[in-house]
């Protein structure tokens, strides 16, 4: 059984829901993450997304577009993050971490060897929202290689055959976006969301994991309802943007306990 597969089955046992942190590696400072993730890890985050910085983040909302050029300023890479990867492994965290990213610079960086170096940093997976099934073909093989998982997307605008299509192609569980458009804190969740998460559950048993406009207590409170995990991106680093440096983590550790009600 894979770490996010364990992750999850642990926590539903518990009747909790996991908290998945996005955090850009090289946000705001270049080494920032070996001291933020262990601190969210600390106040009960369950994974992280951990996001490799691109110039063109498609997906992305103005606040996370901020940090990955900031990061990008700081001179992060592909390769700084999988190395951040295993430093955090080295610093004790036991959370999954999964690579965030587009494929544009995993590609050029060489998919079977990122896939390996992952691995052998003790990271647990790829998401990567560019890359639609068809095209994965050589990023699934190299994953299923090295015992990674690959996180699929479904939005709500996804026809239940294309939903059913998609789910074939991933492991580790499924990204339910959660709204139509891009990332960024949201004052409400979509009223549609539990009719998406039915769909999906109709074709898969994988873990649901909700993101995009996650930002209050009450939107996980609502999401554990429904699903079994939420991702808090740019909540987390508009929170981040207003924190000086020496309060940062703690500022986030904070905010994990506030979002889990602890």
């Amino acid at each position: 059984m894979s770490r996010i597969a364990e992750t999850f089955a642990r926590l539903r046992a518990e009747g909790r829901v996991a908290l998945m942190p996005y955090l850009t590696v090289g946000f705001p400072e270049r080494t920032s993450a070996l001291t933020l993730i262990p601190a969210m890890e600390t106040a009960g985050a369950s994974l992280f997304e951990l996001g490799v910085p691109f110039s063109d983040p498609l997906a992305d909302g103005a606040t996370i577009q901020r940090s990955a050029q900031r990061a990008l300023a700081h001179g992060v890479t592909l390769a700084d993050c999988i190395a951040t990867t295993a430093s955090l492994r080295e610093r004790g965290v036991t959370a999954p971490l999964l690579l965030m990213g587009y494929y544009n610079p995993l590609l050029r960086y060489g998919v079977e060897r990122a896939c390996r170096e992952l691995a052998a940093a003790g990271g647990d997976g790829w998401i990567v929202p560019d890359l639609p099934p068809e095209e994965a073909g050589e990023l699934r093989a190299a994953t299923a290689a090295h015992g990674l998982d690959l996180i699929m997307f479904v939005a709500p605008t996804t026809p239940e055959a294309r939903v059913a299509e998609i789910v074939q192609h991933a492991t580790g569980f499924i990204y339910v976006v959660s709204l139509t458009g891009v990332t960024g804190a949201r004052q409400q969740m979509d009223g549609n969301l539990g009719e998406v998460l039915a769909r999906v559950r109709r074709h898969t048993n994988l873990p649901l994991v909700v993101g995009f406009g996650i930002s209050t207590p009450e939107h996980v409170v609502e999401v554990a309802r429904l699903a079994d995990g939420a991702i808090v991106g740019s909540a987390l680093i508009a929170h981040l943007e207003s924190l000086a440096t020496d309060a940062a983590a703690p500022g986030v550790a904070t905010f994990v306990r506030r979002l889990l009600g602890t």
